[in-house]
């Protein structure tokens, strides 16, 4: 399943009731869960954060902007915060089994369905803007509802992308788009009387003034306090820790001080994890290392399909090709089984019931082994980048390269492996494919070229850690072994696929 997170944001914060209902409109759509909703009655403004299969993710955005459509009149509202329309912004983030692309479709379904339906023009922005000029949310807010409703309409460069091309008279405009999570974070510096510092210190820290790249920053007077107002929108290139220290930087250089800080709706347990790491110095921290992690791994048991997919998909580099060969290892394994399953306890195979016995008991074994190995070649990864990070220079110099050394060697020891398991999963795909159930003989060919080609992959994973073993002795037996065993599983696999060609050739 593809899941979408979207964070829908209302210009309403002091009207308990409509928030009420907004919320409960968009919590009524199937497969919809509310994570948070945060209102703010100092920026009359309200952030719902829901996740929702991909399937249903444009009805149930279209039923919050549908209610806030009906229950939100800009004409009398007033905040803090910039806004163009009643639904302000609604961004659509990629999660588990979900692409970008994914959300820009959604983007742009969704303001065509708001804009003939609702009949509230929609801009599109971030990843799913049309044209340049309107990747930024700013640029397109800019004069907010007040001059959105003289200029759409009249002036060319205000053509939305859907809908109207006017103002709805009391639900302004809508922008609708697809984005990488976001964290929004406020800084305040005390009193009210801070605000013009609070003002030079956002426009320091902002991409657009020349500041940081991935932040976007406003000084505002909330509850009688300055505050700096940020979105974070790339977390990975502008961790939090970096926009703090740099507000507090800015700030202390004028003569003000930092008083306290804030997260706004809901942040990814990573941000926090690189800002403890930071300020506590764990050079060689991974949140491999959080017990509750694990303890949610063990409970669920383990990391599902679409959450190893996106994993693979994300920036990161592991897991990465050596995960992947292991669990097509598992997956070839597991049509093994499958194909066992089918033949034993038929009349017709009477004769092999006891070798696919056998074969069934050899399979889940190497399924097990298979889905272990996954993490490991994570693991292993994690092992040579941390020895990498040890001191170049002074006592600690010659215990770096030993550990650089034996981390590499243990980094191709495990794919290693991987590659052992595969060939031992081709030559029961070959005995499966000649004699299991001939129904099943076509899975017994798909498990052979899955077997293949994690064996294939693992392969590369040796010979490439061996590579950078720069003379080591212990490299070359490795790499040896590495190709011994793609030329036994190709043999076994090409056994499997001739049982196929025969099977099915007619």
């Amino acid at each position: 399943m593809k899941l979408i997170e979207c964070v829908p944001n209302f210009s309403e914060g002091r009207r308990p009731e409509v928030v009420a209902a907004i919320r409960g409109a968009i919590a009524a759509v199937p497969s919809v869960v509310v994570l948070d909703t945060s209102s703010d009655p100092s920026h009359n403004r309200t952030v719902v954060t829901f996740v929702v299969a991909a399937e249903h993710a444009v009805a149930a955005a279209f039923a919050g902007i549908a209610r806030a459509r009906d229950l939100i009149d800009l004409t009398t509202h007033t905040g803090e915060h910039p806004r163009i329309g009643a639904t302000d912004v609604v961004p659509f983030i990629p999660l588990e089994g979900a692409s970008m692309d994914d959300c820009i479709a959604l983007a742009r379904s969704l303001g065509e369905r708001v804009g003939k339906e609702l009949d509230v023009p929609v801009f599109l922005y971030e990843r799913a803007a049309t044209r340049p000029d309107r990747e930024n949310l700013a640029d397109i807010r800019r004069g907010e509802f007040e001059l959105a409703r003289t200029e759409i309409g009249t002036n060319p460069n205000r053509v939305p992308d859907f809908g109207p091309n006017r103002v709805h008279p009391t639900a302004g405009a809508t922008v609708i788009g697809a984005r990488p999570f976001l964290v929004a974070y406020n800084v305040y510096l005390g009193d009210a009387k801070n605000l013009p510092v609070a003002k030079e210190v956002a426009k320091a820290v902002r991409g657009s003034s020349g500041g940081l790249r991935y932040v976007k920053g406003l000084g505002l007077e909330v509850d009688g306090q300055a505050q700096v107002s940020m979105n974070l929108v790339d977390t990975d290139k502008t961790p939090v820790h970096r926009a703090f220290d740099i507000v507090k930087l800015e700030a202390e250089s004028r003569g003000v001080n930092v008083t306290w800080s804030e997260i706004v709706g809901l942040v990814p347990e990573k941000a926090l994890f690189d800002a403890a790491a930071r300020h506590l110095q764990l050079t060689q921290f991974t949140p491999a290392q959080v017990l509750d992690r694990k303890v949610r791994e063990a409970v669920s048991g383990g990391q599902s399909l679409s959450g190893f997919v996106g994993s693979v998909a994300s920036s990161d580099p592991t897991p990465g090709g050596g995960s992947v060969a292991a669990h097509a290892g598992s997956l070839a394994a597991a049509l093994v089984q499958m194909v066992t399953g089918l033949t034993i306890g038929r009349k017709k195979y009477a004769a092999v019931e006891a070798e696919m016995k056998e074969v069934a008991l050899k399979a889940a074994a190497l399924v097990t082994r298979c889905s272990a190995l996954v993490a490991r070649d994570a693991d292993a990864y994690v092992t040579v980048m941390n020895a990498y990070k040890l001191p170049k220079e002074g006592p600690d110099a010659a215990r770096r390269d030993a550990a650089i050394a034996d981390a590499l060697v243990g980094a191709a020891e495990v794919p290693l492996e991987t590659a052992r398991a595969c060939a031992e999963i081709a030559e029961l795909a070959a005995i499966v494919g000649e004699k299991g159930n001939s129904n099943a003989v076509s899975d017994a060919g798909v498990a052979a070229i899955l077997a293949e080609g994690g064996c294939r992959g693992a392969a590369y994973n040796v010979r490439i850690n061996v590579a950078s073993l720069a003379g080591d002795k212990r490299g070359a037996p490795l790499a040896a072994e590495a190709k011994a065993l793609v030329a036994r599983c190709s043999a076994a696999a090409e056994r499997a696929t001739a049982s196929v060609e025969r099977g099915i050739g007619a």
